[in-house]
């Protein structure tokens, strides 16, 4: 259940690149120096993020947000996560985002995004929304990206529907084009980077932005979000609010072949599908957007996030963001209602050791997974809620099952 099977580094794949042998001691010496003093100005950077209040990317909660991380049984952990409050100075603002990383240099490529993709959202956002002309063609053009098929799902031109809307329709349109021109930066910055190799290396990003009652989520990869709420008759049910970017999602099958890209499940494993370079069977990529996998950039893999817009009502109680770790073993449901009986301080890690011990039980033969997730809980009854409610007592009602 890999997310990319290609070897220990670029070199391992056979349609890769050969490194340049030539060069003077003279231009060896200059890069030397350059990348020190890159990795000098990132050590800063890093420094500071780290103690910006409300910024939170380590095992822990806080009265909004609960998040934690377990490494599995293949190697580093990859995986990485980020709950960062009054993002951007703005007041009743949050950003959460959780990353999993793949390839050789996966943990690094998740967790240089997790560090950087919010810092460029932030300034993209103030940029746009600074801007006299609010946003662009971009934005117009993007709207194939909306998911408009799940019901509980409102896309940006949905808005109309909402007379109570807390900000108007350019202001959503604003961020998501800020969604776009991030996602876009950030990848531009993955394929520059002097020091994490990603040619054969990258990270999902499942991201979001919670603002008032709006809801804007931006999705590459496999990893999801849910949504626990509540029904007509009052009952706690699970909302997939992405799509689980697959290569064999027919849209998806489809851009990768006119690039001529291969799809193809191998034997041992049919119900993966995986993305292949055209005349070598590598690097075998389990899903159809990523940051970062250079080599399959030109053959239809893309770097464009999904964008889904919610309007939150009084029904919605939390946001659960994981990665596959969680999603392999346990399903929407049953997540929702994990994280409605524990503890919320301790709701991110009773998941985690919940998919854990699910792991154990369906693949005991299998490694399992790193898992990360992010329970950011969105009722305005988060100070007063019974964090102790048995989520047995709630009558579970099935969702639409994802694509």
């Amino acid at each position: 259940m890999g997310s990319c099977l290609c070897g220990a580094g670029a070199s391992s794949v056979p349609c890769a690149p050969a490194s340049s042998s030539g060069g003077t001691k003279g231009k060896s010496s200059s890069r030397n120096r350059q990348m020190r003093r890159n990795s000098s100005f990132e050590s800063k950077v890093e420094m500071w993020l780290h103690q910006i209040p409300g910024r939170m990317f380590l095992n822990g909660s806080s009265d909004a947000a609960s998040l934690f991380t377990k490494q599995g049984k293949k190697g580093a952990n990859q995986d990485a996560m980020i709950v960062w409050e009054n993002f951007g100075s703005k007041a009743d603002t949050t950003f959460c985002g959780v990353f999993d990383g793949h390839g050789p240099f996966g943990h690094m490529v998740a967790k240089k995004v997790r560090d950087s993709l919010p810092l460029k959202l932030s300034a993209q956002w103030e940029l746009k929304v600074s801007s006299p002309d609010g946003f662009s063609d971009i934005s117009r053009s993007a709207m194939g990206s909306m998911n408009s098929e799940e019901p509980y799902i409102k896309t940006i031109e949905d808005l109309k529907t909402f007379p109570n809307c807390e900000h108007s329709e350019s202001h959503i349109l604003t961020l998501k084009e800020s969604f776009l021109k991030a996602f876009k930066v950030m990848d531009k910055e993955l394929k520059l980077h002097p020091q994490i190799d990603c040619y054969c290396s990258g990270t999902t990003a499942v991201t979001l932005v919670k603002q008032g009652h709006d809801l804007l989520i931006g999705n590459v990869g496999d990893s999801r979000a849910v949504l626990g709420t509540r029904d007509e008759n009052n009952s706690l049910i699970a909302v997939q609010l992405t799509v689980d970017l697959k290569p064999d999602l027919p849209r998806e099958f489809e851009r990768i072949r006119l690039c001529r890209g291969r799809v193809f499940a191998l034997q041992n494993e049919p119900e993966v599908a995986r993305v292949w370079l055209p005349y070598c069977d590598s690097p075998g990529l389990a899903m159809a957007r990523a940051l970062g996998d250079f080599c399959l950039k030109d053959f239809g893999l893309i770097s464009v996030p999904e964008i889904f817009y919610r309007r939150l009502t009084d029904m919605d109680e939390f946001v659960v963001l994981a990665t596959d770790g969680i999603w392999d073993v346990l399903s929407n449901e049953e997540v929702v209602d994990i994280v409605a009986s524990a503890p919320r301080s301790s709701a991110a890690r009773t998941l985690v050791e919940s998919a854990v011990r699910a792991w154990r039980l369906k693949y005991p033969y299998a490694k399992v997974d790193d898992c990360a997730v992010i329970c950011l809980f969105v009722d305005s009854n988060s100070s007063n809620y019974a964090t102790s409610q048995s989520a047995s007592e709630e009558q579970m009602v099935s969702p639409q099952e994802n694509p």
